[in-house]
């Protein structure tokens, strides 16, 4: 995905408009503010909150720092543009659910994964094949959006609980997205640094493999004290009402083999998901005998399945297109917002006062870690958290004689991975939807979520994987394995 525009840097602002770091605190003290007292204290959802906060950053722009409602206008219009195709694929993906459920494509799915998987195994099982799934598609929502909705299904079934099994298919999906050449967020922070791309990869190879692998373990020790004792005949139940209710076959996979197919070749997103709502609505009139009109309905309205076991209705329950107006409308105020205080010049105030904190390889990897979440925070959205750290810290990298991969991996390690746990972002968004889990519950368990930043925050104190520019390593720092100060005899 692309960027609608180019965010302001703080030297390109007129000193006489540029917000000072007080004012520049302000609107997010504002938001937060806004969000926690409607949040936390009066129980509303996060529209109206973030609606109070962006008529509050509206009116300091216009009346205090002097910005024309023209310009914050387009301030919201670059943002919600450079958004849209979120906001689309939010909604097909919607559709998508509803129509692999009606198709029997995720009862199948859950029918054989009862059969192949044990609880012990399913959590570490599923942080793997996600992060296969993901590398192989380049998608983290679209591996989400499609094995991940089978697996909360699947684990249920064997007495997982749901909030565990979403931390293990984030962190896969995060895992795979961050390794994959095919990523949009990959290729982005590749291309806002002016890193080769598979040097990019490879810098964050090490570091990924660390964190993930650690989360492998915990979902390990995790499986064995979560899974207990399934009640006799259980998985049996499950199954009985799921071929009940639905033509279970291998024939039901169509669908996921096509959306897969056009991902692996390239497709983007939004067309290779478009292609899976097709599909699926062909399979439910093909295989599951449902009418043309039907199929649609359910995918703009959702299904309501009645398989007489209340569990597997609920795990089959979807809201199809209209379920997800209620995300989107989140998603729309927030990227609002975001536009405001860019436009506003806030973000680029915030990040060149973050970025005079370093004073060496630790801090300044360090700032770079809080500059992107604090752009998901702020911005929320996490291709801002990879733009605009990457263009502003630059310089300072240079500087200090680093190679250009050192900062983008930074960025992804810390913006990327982070966007799923800040709750109006469209990555926590789309993954708590679509999953069925609330962000602050699977929080918890989405392991790769800390461990990625945690480690990268390590490198940046250790000097491990800390490469250098030919001849600017500091005495006493050898150069690393792959590093350009690395010369030959």
């Amino acid at each position: 995905m692309g960027l609608a525009f180019e965010p302001r840097l703080y030297d390109e602002i007129d000193p006489e408009k540029r917000p000072s770091l007080l004012e520049a605190l302000v609107p997010v003290v504002g938001m937060l503010v806004f969000l926690g007292a409607g949040i936390a204290v009066y129980g509303l959802d996060p529209q109206f909150p973030l609606f109070w906060g962006i008529a509050f950053t509206g009116l300091f722009s216009r009346y205090w720092l002097g910005i024309s409602w023209d310009d914050l206008y387009n301030g919201i219009t670059d943002s919600l543009h450079m958004g849209i195709q979120v906001i689309l694929i939010m909604f097909v993906v919607y559709a998508l659910i509803a129509t692999w459920v009606a198709a029997g494509t995720i009862p199948s799915l859950m029918f054989y994964g009862l059969e192949l998987l044990t609880p012990k195994i399913f959590l570490p099982i599923t942080a793997v094949l996600a992060a296969i799934v993901t590398f192989a598609i380049g998608s983290s929502w679209t591996a989400a959006g499609t094995l991940g909705v089978s697996f909360i299904g699947i684990g249920a079934g064997l007495g997982i609980p749901a909030p565990m099994t979403a931390g293990a298919i984030l962190s896969g999906a995060y895992m795979g997205d961050k390794q994959s050449p095919l990523s949009d967020t990959t290729n982005l922070a590749a291309a806002v640094t002016n890193t080769d791309l598979f040097d990019h990869v490879n810098a964050m190879r090490d570091g990924s493999l660390v964190a993930f692998a650690i989360a492998v373990v915990a979902y390990a020790f995790l499986g064995f004290s979560a899974s207990g004792n399934i009640p006799v005949g259980r998985i049996a139940e499950i199954q009985t009402a799921l071929s009940g209710s639905y033509t279970i076959s291998v024939l039901t996979f169509v669908p996921l083999f096509v959306t897969f197919g056009l991902a692996i070749y390239g497709v983007p997103a939004l067309p290779t998901l478009g292609a899976g709502v097709f599909a699926g609505a062909i399979v439910s009139v093909t295989m599951q005998g449902t009418g043309f009109a039907t199929v649609w309905s359910i995918a703009q309205s959702g299904t309501n399945p009645s398989t007489g076991m209340e569990l597997v209705d609920g795990l089959l329950a979807s809201g199809g297109m209209i379920g997800g107006a209620w995300v989107v409308t989140i998603a729309i105020a927030a990227l609002s917002l975001g536009g405001m205080l860019e436009r506003a010049g806030i973000l680029a105030v915030l990040a060149h006062h973050l970025g005079r904190l370093s004073r060496g390889v630790a801090s300044l990897t360090g700032v770079t870690a809080i500059s992107a979440v604090s752009m998901n925070i702020l911005a929320a959205e996490q291709y801002i958290s990879i733009v605009v750290p990457g263009i502003t810290l630059r310089n300072l990298y240079e500087e200090q004689g680093l190679d250009s991969e050192n900062l983008s991996r930074a960025i992804e390690s810390a913006g990327t991975t982070t966007s799923a746990l800040i709750p109006w972002n469209s990555g926590a968004l789309f993954m708590a939807g679509t999953l069925g889990v609330g962000t602050f519950q699977y929080a918890p368990y989405y392991f790769f979520g800390f461990l990625s930043p945690l480690v990268l925050l390590l490198m940046g104190v250790t000097g491990w994987q800390i490469t250098y520019k030919e001849g600017a390593a500091p005495d006493g720092v050898a150069a690393q394995p792959g590093s350009a100060s690395t010369t030959d005899d």
